[in-house]
């Protein structure tokens, strides 16, 4: 029986679908898109976002970001709670970097009632030195996560290690852990404790040792710049018409801080650097982090060297809380305790947009007050949003697997985005 190799061949082909270089007549399969639910869920979704993608093989031709899984509710509690009661929300807006958001809301209230420039200046330095602080531990957290979804494993502990060594110094000095609510109206809650800066100056020599560590792991790394470069390119001109701000829209060449752009507290003596990106890749927004961590750590140098001894609250029995010593002894200390916290503040009706650099950009607070202790709206402006939102631009033509590195480097904060 004589067999035709070519023509079974060409039959198995057929009956499977499967085309080859020799299979010139075969027809064209038809390109499908197919819907895909990426979270939310941890770890690639970080947990309260949910992408529904239209893919076709791997390839991504549609996205809608679904935000709102976690909602805090922050907006409408901080209408029923007094204004020194709020603290402890803003903590949760971004949990990572929760000092940022305290000092952010302290200065929109202080601008509301005036006292502003009031605030003791050993306070205003305490705010630069723990929020810095906060943002070094932001990125570390990260570009360290980042690396983890990417397989590094030892760069995120190497990250996690440095970060820890600023949380227990935070700790030590608010009491918590992770949400602090350390900042008062009108200054701080208390002042550093006994050797505070021998301690942080120590973190600072061995957090550039990690981070040295951690630039031989992965800046020259092939598989990180595979995963890294190129991807999830966010152009200048986007990030400028969408709001997009911080190490994000610095990644791009948009060259917005607001420390610098519209100094507050003392960051106005303090020399430090504003990194730029020129991709806005993936690999750029890496780059921009270390380096804004690299800054950070020179504007707490300076900063530990120009504090001065003095009061870390303003003198206004209006607004300050009185010692505990004296409110269990003095009965006009008792009824002012009790005025402020059952009444809150009294801040004269009027609205006020306060904004300052949080650890993914922009962070303001607009507050309309009616002149109770409550206000009447504390609306946020949450800086990761936009850069999430932008993402339904950046993503379409990228691979599945770049979801997670580009997602990663945005820095979504469940917190800031479903405030």
């Amino acid at each position: 029986m004589n067999h035709d190799p070519t023509a079974t061949s060409q039959k198995r082909r057929v009956v499977l679908g499967v085309r080859d270089v020799g299979d010139m007549d075969a027809p064209e399969l038809p390109s499908e898109s197919i819907p895909l639910n990426m979270g939310p869920s941890h770890p690639a979704m970080h947990g309260t976002v949910r992408m529904v993608l239209d893919v076709e093989g791997e390839k991504i031709s549609n996205v809608d970001i679904q935000i709102g899984y976690l909602h805090r509710c922050f907006e409408k509690e901080a209408e029923h709670a007094t204004y020194t009661q709020i603290f402890p929300y803003t903590d949760r807006l971004n949990y990572i970097s929760p000092m940022l958001n305290n000092v952010g809301y302290a200065m929109a209230v202080e601008k509301l009632l005036g006292i502003d420039k009031k605030i003791p200046e050993r306070a205003q330095y305490i705010r630069v030195i723990v929020g810095e602080m906060a943002r070094i531990s932001d990125h570390m957290t990260c570009l360290g996560a980042g690396a983890m979804e990417l397989g590094a494993f030892t760069a995120f502990l190497y990250m996690l290690k440095a970060r820890e060594w600023i949380w227990e110094l935070l700790e030590e000095v608010s009491g918590a852990r992770l949400t602090h609510s350390y900042m008062r109206i009108g200054g701080v809650s208390a002042d550093l404790t006994e050797g505070f800066m021998p301690r942080l100056r120590d973190i600072l020599t061995k957090s550039r040792v990690v981070l040295a560590d951690v630039d031989k792991l992965l800046t020259r790394n092939r598989i990180f710049r595979d995963r890294m470069d190129g991807i999830g390119i966010f152009n200048k001109e986007d990030c400028a018409a969408w709001g997009v701000t911080g190490p994000v829209g610095r990644s791009a060449g948009l060259a917005y801080d607001v420390r610098k752009d519209h100094p507050y507290l003392v960051y106005d003596r303090l020399d430090f650097d504003v990194p730029i990106g020129s991709v806005g890749d993936n690999f750029d927004r890496y780059a921009v982090r270390v380096e804004e961590m690299n800054q950070s750590m020179r504007i707490l140098e300076q900063a530990m060297d120009q504090i001065a001894d003095g009061p870390v609250l303003v003198n206004d029995p209006r607004i300050v809380l009185p010692a505990k010593s004296e409110t269990y002894n003095s009965i006009e200390a008792m009824i002012a305790h009790f005025k402020i916290i059952m009444d809150g503040i009294r801040v004269p009706a009027g609205e006020v947009y306060s904004f300052t650099e949080g650890g993914n950009g922009e962070l303001g607070f607009y507050i309309v007050a009616d002149g109770t202790g409550r206000p009447w709206k504390c609306r946020v402006r949450p800086p990761c949003v936009p850069a999430v939102a932008l993402l339904e631009k950046i993503l379409p033509g990228l691979f599945i697997a770049d979801v997670v590195p580009t997602f990663g480097m945005i820095n979504m904060i469940g917190g800031e985005c479903d405030r």
